[in-house]
């Protein structure tokens, strides 16, 4: 985990790089204010960095390193592929989704909390996910709940309620093959780089100019 202040000594820093970039730092008092502005971006077609609270150990990022985006989308995997990943065109991204809301888009109804197993998309559900629903209609489930990841759960609220859909698209915050970001610096490397429209540090939103 790095503190508030830690991160805002490293924007400070790079102060006249962010300037001379056009890239726009907001900050927030409130968790509300910030997931309300990140479901707006995300809904807006737009490809979010998350670095927030502690990082996450083991084989999957669980919403505090990750890219999100909207599931919606029939072309947002060729995004993610073309602009950041740049993996094979066949491999699948992951749904995040409410624990409460599983049974009514997969045919399984379990936790899943570290995205460990696969369900099959309901039927009528395949249509409205194409970002993460497999040629054999299958997904990399990770169940998000309030008690466990308050901060990832009010985000994934805050899209549900937007669109009807409390799903999005959750793959590790990465870009070209590196590492997984792990400190301040890395994450903002990343946003300064043309692959990633937007950024939620911590209780500040780094955007890129329109």
């Amino acid at each position: 985990h790095y503190s508030n202040e830690e991160i805002a000594d490293l924007l400070e820093s790079m102060s006249h790089q962010l300037e001379e970039a056009a890239v726009e730092v907001e900050k927030f008092d409130n968790l509300d204010a910030i997931c309300n502005e990140t479901a707006e971006a995300v809904g807006n077609g737009l490809v979010v960095g998350c670095f927030q609270c502690r990082m996450e150990w083991g084989p999957r990022a669980l919403g505090n390193r990750s890219i999100v985006c909207d599931p919606r989308r029939t072309d947002m995997k060729k995004i993610l592929n073309e602009k950041i990943k740049r993996r094979e065109s066949f491999r699948p991204f992951a749904p995040s989704i409410l624990r409460e809301h599983v049974d009514g888009w997969f045919e399984e109804d379990a936790d899943v909390p570290f995205m460990m197993q696969v369900f099959q998309v309901r039927e009528e559900k395949r249509s409205a996910i194409p970002a993460v629903t497999h040629v054999d209609y299958s997904a990399r489930v990770q169940t998000v709940h309030r008690e466990t990841n308050p901060r990832f759960y009010m985000l994934l609220d805050e899209f549900g309620k937007r669109t009807d859909c409390p799903v999005l698209v959750n793959t590790s915050f990465n870009v070209r093959g590196e590492p997984i970001v792990c400190t301040p610096e890395d994450a903002y490397r990343c946003v300064m780089r043309p692959e990633l429209d937007y950024l939620v540090l911590d209780n500040g939103l780094v955007s890129k100019a329109d």
